[in-house]
């Protein structure tokens, strides 16, 4: 089971309009550099409930989804 996390982004927008997520700070203050952008598409968070925006973004090596919903970015989390 996944729980919905949200967590703090730093973003930048370009020129073109789109907001591009650079760094993910997680809830233990942990702060993680967004690789790469490998596709945008609105999409539902099947695990964790939810909508929105879902970034597939590679962070340290790993591909991962994060979403952003209305003005709110969260990932999806395994149960602890």
């Amino acid at each position: 089971m996944s729980r919905k996390v949200y967590v703090e982004v730093a973003a930048v927008f370009t020129p073109e309009g789109q907001v591009m997520p650079r760094q993910v700070r997680w809830e233990d203050g942990t702060v993680y550099a967004v690789d790469r952008v490998l596709d945008i598409r609105r999409a539902a968070a099947t695990k964790a409930g939810g909508c929105g925006l879902r970034y597939t973004c590679r962070i340290r090596g790993r591909q991962t989804y994060l979403f952003l919903d209305e003005d709110r970015w969260f990932v999806e989390a395994k149960e602890a």
